[in-house]
């Protein structure tokens, strides 16, 4: 086996509906946006990751931006095949070598995903020279990267907000109790916030702007003890045609975000009642932990330790959580062997 160890890689991949993360030796050498930029004429793409992220709203009508996976799943099997292999030729170890090694990978998946959807993205990955191919749930994955021991009988319950969906799961010996899987997570929160500034203020603004406006300003209640400064909004105004630009406050964006965060806070309630009694008393000890890009969002886990009387922990570097942890179980796939699906 010795000279082929040599000729095979092994990375982890966290394939996110906003970012995909792969790391490789234990370091993050891909962080980039789930997005592609493809020639419309002859179906070629043009860009991926970050240089397609700039051209999203901003394309003519030879080029289309599209983000191959939707709601943590792939929607788009050619371009995120394409996005896949264009960021593994970017990882630099891999650049200097002369032909392309074969890999093992371990990939996280959401939790909800069907039998047909984790197909796919195995089928994805082996079309890119991967040999061995495992796959682990997103909040198996965030638990691991959080530093929870996950093989031990004692429950944790983490809560990952995502780009495309909120992973809700209690976890115990190594595998997933109970979980629930909803579609509400960053995307629907930048939404949100197109469709409030539409309404109340007659501005017509681009998901960039939206997302923007959620990283500098985004709240989750209205009451923050550091609040951030108001924010000039630039966009079309829908009543003139003329561009125009109002000033928005955390507050407003709060009232915006607020029915979307109330069915996040509902869906960690069902799972806690479906916790069983011994678990339950795990979590009470341990409290839970958010992880996810959606985590980030201010306020969001004091409004959640209101809910549910629990305490609730960030993880530190929630973005990176999920491929942590999906790194440590390509370290030690002996280990965590039962975690993973094949």
């Amino acid at each position: 086996m010795g000279f082929f160890d040599f000729l095979t890689e092994d990375i982890a991949i966290d394939l996110g509906t906003a970012n995909t993360l792969i790391i490789h030796n234990d370091k993050v050498v891909v962080d980039s946006p789930s997005i592609v930029a493809r020639d419309r004429l002859t179906g070629k793409i043009i860009a991926v990751g970050k240089e397609a992220a700039m051209m999203q709203g901003k394309t003519h009508e030879n080029i289309k931006t599209v983000r191959p996976l939707k709601d943590g799943v792939i929607a788009d099997f050619d371009a995120s095949e394409q996005m896949i292999s264009m960021f593994i030729k970017e990882i630099p170890a891999l650049k200097k070598r002369l032909f392309t090694p074969s890999l093992r990978m371990v990939i996280c998946i959401p939790s909800g995903i069907t039998e047909v959807e984790m197909r796919a993205v195995k089928d994805s990955a082996e079309r890119v020279n991967g040999k061995e191919v495992y796959l682990i749930h997103e909040p198996m994955a965030a638990a691991i990267g959080i530093g929870v021991d996950i093989m031990q009988p004692k429950g944790n319950m983490i809560v990952d907000i995502g780009g495309g969906t909120t992973e809700i799961a209690v976890i115990a010996l190594g595998g997933i109790v109970c979980d629930k899987s909803v579609k509400i997570a960053g995307d629907v929160f930048t939404n949100d916030i197109i469709y409030f500034m539409r309404t109340q203020h007659n501005l017509f603004i681009g998901e960039r702007t939206a997302e923007k406006i959620k990283i500098q300003i985004g709240s989750a209640t209205e009451d923050l003890e550091t609040a951030p400064e108001d924010m000039s909004v630039q966009g079309r105004d829908l009543l003139t045609g003329k561009p125009k630009q109002v000033e928005i406050s955390f507050r407003e964006i709060a009232k915006a975000l607020d029915k979307s965060i109330l069915r996040i806070e509902d869906a960690v309630m069902e799972t806690l009642s479906q916790t069983p009694p011994e678990l339950a008393a795990d979590v009470y000890n341990t409290g839970i932990y958010l992880a996810g890009g959606g985590s980030m969002l201010r306020g969001l886990d004091k409004r959640l330790s209101q809910k549910t009387d629990l305490p609730v922990y960030i993880a530190e570097d929630p973005l990176r959580a999920i491929v942590r942890g999906t790194g440590i179980t390509l370290k030690d796939l002996e280990r965590y062997k039962a975690v993973l699906l094949k």
